[in-house]
């Protein structure tokens, strides 16, 4: 990779690396990083003239030690008078965030959208992002390897940028180690790197994040990741034809929502999902015979992922075709009935309160209601709502302390991530994220646009609009 020296105002950038595999476009995000000039700013001048995002590199003959130079202006924050309100420009930007109420957006870097969805759906999650912060520069463990150890780096430095700026953050880093560690996301078409399958990225993230993650200790090997979203599944495997009949358990990161022309919601996508056909080799018959699977939760995790399974082969024209079919899902998810009877069990003490817990607080609703005035009734109700909000995220919070609170098989819609297009190798993914604060942000890469909760579960399909592919629940827990 070429190093050249960039001029900008009175400043003079004497090192600053060109990875000509990459689009021009990359290079003007690393100049934001420098600077603070956005990319639609800048103005760089080269021989021959100026240099567009799409340029061809090796067509500008850059060379070893080249001096370019570069105009426009910086974003400035604006300086608030020495009395008077302090507006949010003049905060530090870590306040900018808090009054703003959501981080920042991530800059696409050339078909990486499916990974910014990825990653602003993950970063939701504090328990991760607690973990991260613990995890040593030198590393875990001996057994990783170096390339996981940097993308769990890349990640949480990636998360610490998010949480302390409102500016859009070019996650070069982090993308340059993904592509190190998982090839496939580095393939380039006619030049351009290619658009990639959103799933895909969140399962080999997770799985790098289990591994590096784990508890030091050999007395207790604590899967952080497998605690916030592992699933443990039983399965009666039973043969119709032999009579065999097998119990097995698996752990996984995902539930599968199955879509036919019979699942119109997601339950019943769930339910089709956990049962499956498989042919293998049958000892009795001593020969391959079909076998049915069907498996239920023996194990909840604090964060329930959900993944539509949208995508096909299509060998007509080969390659992923997409089911459009629209599929409804609920801002609340009960599994209770998807579970063994051994959690059903489990879950039985822990749900009674819950349902005692909600009756207390519709009656003291219904209570506060009829004392009240009609002016009142709209001030109480505003401040119900509010309550419930603090007191569900306390709830959902809770998790920290595991000896204290229980799981429910009760679950609250925190973040969405979907595709709008018609094939996995195309369109677009955005991701749809509920804040601390209750409201919910969709997150087109760079640009966070706020959004009505009524309006999250109309992204259920059924068009060419923007539809549910992966969908990320929240435990509801009880203090025991």
């Amino acid at each position: 990779m070429p190093t050249v020296s960039v001029k900008w105002q009175k400043e003079l950038y004497p090192a600053v690396e060109i990875d000509t595999t990459q689009p021009p476009y990359v290079f003007k995000c690393q100049l934001y990083d420098l600077t603070g000039v956005p990319p639609e700013r800048q103005k760089i001048v080269m021989k021959g003239g100026l240099l567009k995002d799409d340029s061809d590199w090796s067509k500008l003959g850059v060379k070893e030690g080249q001096k370019l130079m570069m105009m426009g202006t910086a974003d400035e924050i604006v300086k608030a008078p020495e009395k008077g309100p302090v507006f949010m420009e003049d905060l530090p930007e870590e306040e900018q965030v808090v009054a703003v109420g959501h981080s920042a957006g991530l800059f696409n870097l050339g078909n990486t959208c499916y990974m910014n969805s990825t990653m602003q759906c993950l970063h939701s999650v504090p328990e991760l992002k607690s973990s991260l912060i613990e995890y040593p520069q030198a590393g875990r463990s001996n057994d990783l390897d170096q390339s996981s150890h940097l993308l769990t780096v890349a990640t949480r430095d990636l998360f610490n940028e998010l949480d302390k700026n409102v500016k859009p953050v070019a996650p070069m880093q982090f993308w340059m180690v993904l592509r190190k560690k998982y090839p496939q996301f580095g393939q380039l078409h006619n030049g351009s790197f290619m658009q990639q399958d959103a799933e895909e990225c969140w399962t080999q993230i997770l799985y790098t994040l289990s591994q590096a993650l784990r508890s030091p200790s050999s007395s207790q090997n604590t899967d952080t990741v497998k605690a916030l979203f592992g699933i443990d599944l039983v399965s009666r495997v039973h043969c119709a034809e032999s009579g065999e009949e097998s119990l097995e358990t698996e752990s996984v990161y995902s539930l599968k929502c199955h879509i036919s022309h019979e699942v119109n919601h997601l339950h019943e996508g769930l339910k089709h999902g956990l049962k499956s056909e498989l042919e293998k080799a049958s000892p009795s018959l001593g020969r391959s015979a079909v076998y049915l699977k069907d498996s239920h939760i023996n194990g909840l995790p604090k964060y329930l992922t959900i993944q539509f399974v949208r995508f096909f082969w299509k060998r007509e024209s080969n390659q992923k075709a997409k089911i459009l079919r629209k599929v409804d899902y609920p801002l609340e998810l009960d599994v209770f009935d998807l579970c063994s009877d051994d959690l059903r069990k489990q879950l039985e003490a822990p749900r009674q309160m819950l349902r005692d817990e909600d009756g207390r607080k519709a009656g003291l609703k219904l209570k506060e209601k009829s004392s009240a005035s009609v002016d009142n009734d709209v001030k109480m109700s505003d401040a119900e709502n509010g309550s419930g909000e603090s007191s569900k995220a306390t709830s959902g919070e809770g998790v920290v302390s595991d000896k204290k609170t229980q799981l429910t098989g009760v679950y609250d819609l925190v973040a969405v991530l979907t595709h709008k297009g018609r094939s996995a190798d195309s369109g677009h993914y955005v991701a749809w994220v509920k804040q601390e604060n209750g409201k919910w942000i969709q997150f087109d890469d760079d640009n966070p646009i706020p959004q009505r909760e009524e309006d999250i579960t109309k992204l259920s399909g059924g068009g060419d609009w923007h539809m549910a592919y992966i969908c990320m629940y929240k435990a509801r827990t009880v203090a025991m």
